[in-house]
């Protein structure tokens, strides 16, 4: 899968581990899903186009490159809010949407209940965020609704995918980078990563 990337940065590796960690609280659970997803779009914005600027500082002019577009950071609600505060501390700038897919516990088939975006993202940097990628539905959901409203420069990124999550995003969207912060084995009958970090949303709003 060359359009894979699996995080092999240490503080990655730290915060992960961490993030597992049930004795984690919410509150530190929360800033850790911030600053994985930080490191994570670091990498994912190597994808964004620069243009050539001139500047000029105190002393003279200087010769510089600027974002050639703007960036869109895509939450899969409800979890992937809990990466959006990294990401907006990474790049204030971006805009912001949100889409709505919840996994049916019977089908396990992802089921959109709400999509709300900015106008004219044909030309911007798109950055899809979930922590989770287990069955992978929602995000092939999410990568497609987006495509459907003009994207044409993607990237997905999660903290946690498992293989067979990762091979069928991979595969529907071959075009499209996608950034994880580890990868675990296999999923359970329930459809969840195991051995996982639990529910990423309940952990993160402090729900059961």
């Amino acid at each position: 899968m060359k359009n894979v990337h699996i995080s092999k940065h240490p503080l990655v590796m730290d915060k992960v581990a961490r993030l597992r960690d049930k004795k984690t609280s919410v509150a530190d659970f929360r800033r850790l899903m911030g600053e994985v997803s930080m490191l994570l779009a670091h990498d994912a914005f190597m994808h964004a186009r620069v243009k050539s600027a001139k500047v000029k500082t105190p002393i003279g002019t200087a010769d510089c490159h600027k974002l050639a577009h703007d960036i869109v950071f895509v939450a899969i609600l409800r979890a992937g809010l809990g990466m959006v505060d990294g990401l907006i501390r990474l790049h204030p700038e971006a805009r912001l949407a949100h889409i709505g897919i919840y996994r049916d516990e019977e089908t396990l088939k992802p089921v959109k209940y709400y999509a709300r975006m900015p106008e004219n993202v044909a030309d911007s940097l798109v950055v899809i965020a979930d922590p989770m990628l287990a069955t992978g539905g929602s995000a092939v959901e999410a990568v497609e609704i987006m495509k459907s409203r003009g994207a044409k420069n993607i990237c997905f990124i999660c903290m946690l995918a498992a293989k067979e999550g990762l091979r069928r995003l991979a595969a529907a969207h071959p075009e499209m980078p996608i950034y994880a912060a580890t990868v675990d084995e296999k999923l359970n009958a329930d459809g969840y990563i195991v051995p996982g970090l639990g529910d990423a949303g309940d952990r993160m709003f402090g729900t059961n």
